[in-house]
């Protein structure tokens, strides 16, 4: 999810409210060779914003050091990384600029995208100052959307993805609760409505799952990582309203992206 360039006067209203044969004894894991190159495409979840650190080559789309698509690829030396996730893209934003570097020869790509084309922005907004039944309303846009252009923009994604990559594993992870509920916030939405935004991730996690798996692609889901790191959780992952980074509110930090999403795409690459 992400707060996109085009929502910046919709982001202000929130300022309201993861060795054979040797002695096992003294053996050290080596990572492992990755066949291929990787490419991360995606959106803010991917490109890291909210974890800081961010790269002088990627700026714009605020890609960090800190993210974990480069965490991986420290780790495991791909053949080649390109790090093409962009703080802003939405499915069609991924489709028209991001694909170029995809190639017969990618051997992984990893995805976070449909967050912003579900409308979140104005959803937690309307959540913030709409009260329970301007909140339930826009929820209810926002699952409209999932259901019907989110999901067929996704396939249109996903289908380019596997005509540019043939060979690739390809690995879409989903976004964490944004709450955690009965926590530790003192002010800001109440419980019912935490509940109601975190129900409308499960949903766009759903629709998510359910389009990646259609076209053979690995879905990585991060919801139990997450767990007891929401916003209002003692040791919190995500960030909440940060009036000096409007637009990094509401991301993973940097233990989001390494304890959070790291975990999810080791588990299934």
């Amino acid at each position: 999810m992400r707060h996109p360039r085009i929502a910046a006067g919709t982001c202000s209203l929130l300022l309201a409210a993861a060795c054979a044969f040797a002695d096992p004894a003294t053996a050290q894991v080596a990572p492992r060779t990755v066949a291929g190159g990787y490419v991360a495409l995606g959106d803010s979840y991917s490109s890291g914003a909210g974890a800081g650190d961010y790269l002088d080559s990627g700026k714009e789309c605020k890609r960090s050091s800190r993210a974990f698509p480069v965490l991986w690829a420290e780790a495991h030396a791909p053949a080649s990384f390109t790090f093409a996730a962009c703080n802003g893209a939405g499915a069609d934003d991924v489709l028209a600029d991001q694909l170029g570097h995809l190639s017969p020869r990618t051997g992984l790509v990893t995805l976070t995208v449909g967050g912003s084309d579900s409308g979140f922005v104005s959803v937690i907004a309307n959540c913030a100052l709409g009260g329970a039944k301007g909140c339930l309303s826009a929820v209810s846009r926002a699952r409209t959307t999932i259901d019907g252009s989110l999901s067929a923009s996704l396939d249109r994604l996903y289908s380019a993805i596997r005509d540019r990559a043939p060979a690739a594993r390809v690995v879409v992870l989903g976004y964490p609760h944004l709450y955690h509920l009965q926590g530790a916030c003192a002010l800001g939405l109440p419980d019912s409505e935490r509940a109601t935004l975190n129900d409308a991730v499960d949903h766009l996690n759903a629709v998510i799952a359910r389009r990646a798996t259609a076209h053979g692609f690995v879905f990585a889901d991060v919801t139990a990582a997450f767990a007891g790191h929401e916003i209002c959780s003692s040791r919190p992952w995500l960030r909440g309203v940060d009036v000096l980074a409007i637009t990094e509110s509401y991301h993973p930090t940097a233990p989001g992206q390494s304890l959070g999403y790291l975990p999810a795409l080791t588990r299934v690459s």
